[in-house]
């Protein structure tokens, strides 16, 4: 084999498959013998009809061009070496000798159907009556050698060719290379049988390499004929029933191209850049045309090849190509070898090897040389031992099994590129992806898909009619990816993870203590309750004295009461709902409010009554002792406690999470508010009733707005109504237009706590503190003055307002009459004027 400088691996094969076909052939007829030209006859008593491609197909008109070492000689010496075989082995078929007519078919269909017609002249009778010759006398034919099967052809269609010819004279054939699935058909092709599997298994073969390294999205290049063409219709079909794959081209190499036409499918496959697999169903010839036109492109390492059997393990179609084929994945049908072959072939000369008679062809284009003169032996062999082993089988259809070695052109550690076995497909694929290398080192497989696969939370949208193709889109809003085409809406209270893939539950959030939303509020309850704890402490250690005892005691306690309350539920709004915390909410949200106001009210009705009464007589009105003010007080705070008790009936208290309050456009700011189960409506219809008492007890604060000065506690109460009346009525639009708002929770909460700490500061400030800084400061203003009766109070306070009248406004044009209600004070005495009014109206009038 070294002497030859080639390998002749591929050959063992081949012979061993010539050898069974030999064994095969033996059931049909015997034959006479013919000589032909160009051709090799060897005698014997049957004879065997051979096909070879011994030269590629020729140009320019030129049937015939160079000569086919592999292909070619490899082979036709495997036949030859085992007639030698079986002529030799006298138990295999005694008394029988072998011989043959083998035939080159120039690699082109219709050469060899010229060529092929030696084989059926024996059986075509021929008419010679009217033939006489010059003498007169009939001539003298030679009889035609009588063939009985053919042994080939390589290509599929040339196979076809001569096999529609052969079953016409019903001769059997049998191809060592043919694979094109059309030839499976019985019917039209019931003479012929291949030793080697059809490329519907090779097909199979390429898809599962296909799926296994991930590639969807492919090419495919045919060489026009039966081949090539049905070889890619198979495959495209296998690939279409098993899904996921895509051919983005498929193109076909016409009969006798021109390099245009190679140069031109190369820029075609490289319009669809991201196809990079390329599955050639194609001949030697072309294969080695498409890698020189890559090489022309400068697109060496972009296409990665997936080549039939036709390229298989063979040096020819890469020759000086071999940069361009690194990585090419390559199926060559399973073979084994024979013992002796290599050695019958590396001795073979120009002197022990005349009956081949393309030997010095041969020899010529190995060893680079030229031939001036050679001489005639007579035909040897050596004797060689035992085959393979390995049985033959056909199936009903005349097909062999599909059993195929694969192959990866590899750089090796010596920088030589070689084939490299990288497993089997026997049925199933076994790949080693382990042991695949690519062009220019790439590490992981290449990508050949029309699409990059979508990223997490991406969807597939199709490209109409090519399934492969997509546009990725984002699953937005509070959408998740649910599966490769589509998205899914998450429930309410979940939203999409960050890479989109599945949904997770939306954070829970509350009104936290350390929020600046809270800490305003909280700060102003809490000196709020500080201030109302000392005013009820001073007036509880001065409660005998005067100004306690003319603010009306009772009352005044009842009102520090609602004071607190109104501070108080500062903490119940901020607290962390669960059903305590929203029972509490409920019964003191309008309470406090309403205890402040009910007492307000009561003593702005008091003030009212007695003064519209002293208009008319002098009797004192009815319910205006300090037990009918705190009964008059209750029974207006009951009302808001009946009121809740009702509305825990009907709607008992519980906590929500709403997830529509931030539910944002962005998902990951989305929060579900943990809250307590009550409404705006409920609010306000539970801060309803106080407002109705607020404004009840504003009214009667406007119409006891003249009465004398010096009886002036309907005037601190009426400022501080106004004052209250004007923060309410900037509560209501900050309340309700923050009602879409995602700070909702916070705005509102913030806002009804101000709102109810400054009512409740109001209250405190304009009534108790002036008389906390009298009471604390000056002393010796709260010391008991004279007491005058009820009567004479009413009276002089009556009087007073009725003679204060204008003159032009008297009737009959009465004179100016002054009264003093109360008695002389010394010029001397360090009050001033408004605190004498002060003192004298708490003194003599207890509110």
């Amino acid at each position: 084999m070294a002497r030859y400088g080639f390998g002749l691996k591929q050959n063992p094969r081949f012979l061993w498959i010539v050898f069974c076909l030999m064994r095969t052939l033996l059931d049909f007829a015997r034959s006479q013998e013919v000589y032909a030209p160009h051709s090799i006859r060897i005698e014997g008593h049957l004879t065997l009809g051979g096909l070879f491609p011994v030269h590629t197909r020729g140009t320019d008109g030129v049937p015939c061009g160079d000569i086919k070492k592999e292909n070619g000689i490899h082979r036709l010496e495997a036949m030859l070496y085992a007639l030698d075989q079986i002529n030799l082995d006298d138990q295999l078929l005694p008394n029988i000798t072998l011989g043959a007519r083998v035939l080159d078919t120039c690699s082109r269909d219709t050469y060899a159907l010229e060529q092929s017609l030696t084989f059926v002249q024996a059986l075509i009778q021929k008419d010679t009556s009217d033939v006489r010759c010059t003498n007169g006398e009939p001539p003298l034919f030679v009889k035609p050698e009588k063939v009985v099967g053919v042994i080939g052809a390589s290509a599929s269609s040339v196979s076809i060719m001569v096999a529609n010819i052969l079953r016409l004279f019903q001769i059997p054939q049998i191809s060592y290379a043919s694979t094109a699935p059309e030839l499976s058909d019985d019917r039209r092709y019931d003479f012929f049988s291949r030793v080697v599997p059809p490329d519907s298994f090779q097909a199979q073969a390429m898809v599962d390499i296909i799926r296994a390294l991930d590639w969807t999205y492919v090419s495919t290049v045919a060489s026009e004929g039966s081949y090539g063409e049905k070889g890619v219709e198979a495959f495209q079909q296998i690939s279409k029933e098993a899904g996921g794959i895509c051919i983005a081209q498929s193109l076909k190499i016409p009969h006798n191209p021109k390099l245009e036409d190679y140069d031109e499918a190369i820029q075609q496959l490289l319009e669809t850049p991201h196809s990079r697999g390329v599955i050639i169903f194609a001949s030697e010839e072309d294969v080695r045309g498409l890698l020189n036109a890559t090489k022309r492109a400068n697109q060496v390492g972009h296409f990665l090849w997936i080549g039939s059997d036709s390229w298989g393990a063979k040096s020819s179609p890469i020759h000086q190509l071999e940069d361009v084929a690194v990585g090419a994945v390559t199926i060559l049908p399973k073979r084994s070898s024979i013992k002796g072959f290599d050695e019958y072939f590396t001795s073979l000369t120009l002197e022990n090897n005349r009956r081949n008679v393309w030997f010095a062809e041969f020899w010529e284009e190995n060893f680079d040389c030229r031939l001036l003169s050679s001489s005639k032996r007579e035909d040897t062999s050596r004797k060689c031992t035992g085959s393979a082993g390995t049985s033959v089988m056909f199936n009903k259809n005349g097909d062999a099994p599909g059993r195929y070695d694969l192959f990866q052109f590899q750089m090796t550690n010596s920088s030589v590129p070689e084939y490299r076995p990288i497993g089997q497909w026997v049925e199933t694929l076994q790949l080693r992806l382990e042991e695949l290398q690519w062009p220019e080192g790439e590490q992981a497989v290449p990508i050949s898909m029309c699409s990059l696969p979508c990223k997490a939370g991406e969807r597939k949208k199709r490209v109409k009619g090519m399934p492969c193709c997509w546009h990725c889109e984002l699953c937005d809003g509070y959408q998740y990816q649910y599966d490769e085409t589509s998205c899914r809406l998450c429930s309410y209270d979940m939203r999409p993870n960050p890479n989109r893939t599945e949904c997770q539950p939306i954070p829970i959030v509350k009104l936290e203590w350390h929020s600046p939303w809270a800490v305003i509020p909280v700060f102003l309850a809490m000196l709020g309750i500080i201030a109302t704890i000392f005013v009820m402490a001073t007036f509880i250690h001065h409660n005998d004295t005067p100004i306690v005892r003319a603010s009306g005691r009772e009352l005044s306690y009842v009102l520090l009461t609602g004071i607190f309350l109104c501070y108080i539920i500062t903490f119940l709004m901020i607290a962390k709902p669960d059903v305590g915390v929203c029972s509490f909410r409920r019964i003191f949200l309008g309470l406090g409010m309403c205890i402040s106001y009910a007492a307000l009210l009561t003593k702005t009705n008091r003030i009212y009554r007695i003064f519209e009464q002293g208009k008319q007589t002098v009797t004192a009105p009815r319910f205006i002792s300090p037990t009918s003010q705190i009964a008059i007080t209750s029974s207006l705070i009951c009302l808001q406690l009946l009121g809740v008790l009702v509305w825990f009936a009907v709607d008992p208290p519980n906590t929500i999470i709403d997830y529509d309050e931030q539910k944002t456009m962005n998902p990951n700011l989305a929060r579900g508010v943990l809250k307590c189960d009550i409404t705006d409506l409920q609010m306000i219809c539970s801060l309803g009733y106080s407002i109705l008492l607020m404004v009840t007890c504003t009214i009667y604060a406007i119409k006891t707005r003249d009465v004398p000065e010096d009886f002036n506690e309907a005037k601190p109460i009426g400022f501080t109504m106004y004052t209250t009346c004007i923060v309410w009525l900037a509560f209501i639009p900050i309340f309700f237009g923050t009602a879409q708002s995602a700070e909702k929770l916070y705005i509102q909460t913030t806002t009804l706590t101000i709102s109810m700490n400054l009512s409740a500061s109001v209250a405190l400030g304009m009534l108790y503190m002036p008389k906390v800084y009298v009471i604390i400061f000056h002393p010796e203003l709260n010391v008991q003055k004279r007491k005058r009766s009820f009567k004479a109070m009413v009276t002089a306070a009556t009087m007073s307002s009725r003679i204060s009248v204008k003159p032009s406004e008297r009737p009959n044009g009465e004179a100016k009459t002054e009264l003093c209600e109360n008695p002389p004070i010394a010029p001397t005495d360090p009050m001033s004027q408004a605190t004498k009014k002060t003192y004298v109206s708490y003194n003599n009038l207890r509110i």
